[in-house]
C-alpha cells in the first residue's frame, strides 16, 4: 500500500460513505473497504484500472473528472478523495468546490512542485525535473497544473476553506519536523484534509 494511504485512512471514519475520484486500480478503497467497512464508490477513466477494481468487488463508475460531479447530489457522501489527481485536471479549483458540495469533508494530495528538488533540478540543468516519484518528461506528463504547498494555501484562504488538518511529506511519506517548518520548500507530497 502506498505510504500515504496510510496516513488519509486516519481521516476517515469506520462505516462512513466514501468516494475516491481517479481510484486507479482502487487499492485504497479495497483497504477502507476490509479496514474501516466503508460503503465505496470510485470514479476511474481507465478501463483497465475499472476491471481491476471491479475484479476486487469495488463499486466503480467510469467518468472523466474534467467533466465535473453533477450526477452526485449535495452532501451525499462522508468523505471524498483525490489522491495524486489535482495536477492531472483541467479545472482543479472548480473541482475541489464540486467535492465539498458533495462530501462532508475532502482529502486532497498533490506533489509539491515547489519542493527544493525541483528547484535545483531547474536551476542546475534548466529542465523540468524527472524523478522516480515524477516520472514523466514535460511532454508526455499528465501533470497539467504544477501546484506548491503555498499555492493551496491561498486558493483555500481565497475560497474560505478551512483546513481541518495538512501533512506535508517528504517522497518516503515521512512526516519530518524540519519539513513542518519549511513545507513549501522541504515537502514533497501535500496531504490536506478540508471542508467547507
Amino acid at each position: 500500500m502506498r505510504a500515504d494511504y496510510e496516513i488519509i485512512q486516519r481521516w476517515i471514519a469506520p462505516d462512513s460513505r466514501v468516494l475516491d475520484l481517479g481510484c486507479g486500480d482502487g487499492q485504497l478503497l479495497e483497504y477502507l473497504k476490509k479496514e474501516k467497512n466503508i460503503s465505496d464508490i470510485g470514479l476511474e477513466i481507465n478501463q483497465g484500472d475499472i476491471e481491476t477494481c471491479i475484479g476486487k468487488g469495488l463499486n466503480v463508475l467510469q467518468q472523466d473528472l474534467n467533466k465535473g460531479l453533477k450526477n452526485f447530489e449535495s452532501e451525499s457522501f462522508d468523505t471524498v478523495l483525490l489522491t495524486q489527481t489535482l495536477q492531472a485536471v483541467s479545472y482543479p479549483d472548480i473541482l475541489i468546490d464540486e467535492m465539498l458540495r458533495i462530501g462532508k469533508n475532502c482529502i486532497v494530495t498533490f506533489p509539491n512542485f515547489g519542493n527544493w528538488r525541483s528547484r535545483m533540478h531547474l536551476i542546475i540543468k534548466g529542465r523540468m525535473p524527472v524523478s522516480r516519484f515524477m516520472p514523466y518528461q514535460w511532454y508526455d506528463t499528465p501533470n497539467i497544473h504544477f501546484c506548491t504547498v503555498k499555492d493551496f494555501d491561498v486558493l483555500c484562504q481565497q475560497k474560505n476553506i478551512k483546513v481541518l488538518s495538512r501533512t506535508v511529506v517528504d517522497h518516503s511519506h515521512k512526516d519530518r519536523w524540519f519539513i513542518n517548518t519549511w513545507p513549501n520548500l522541504l515537502g514533497e507530497v501535500a496531504i490536506y484534509h478540508i471542508t467547507k
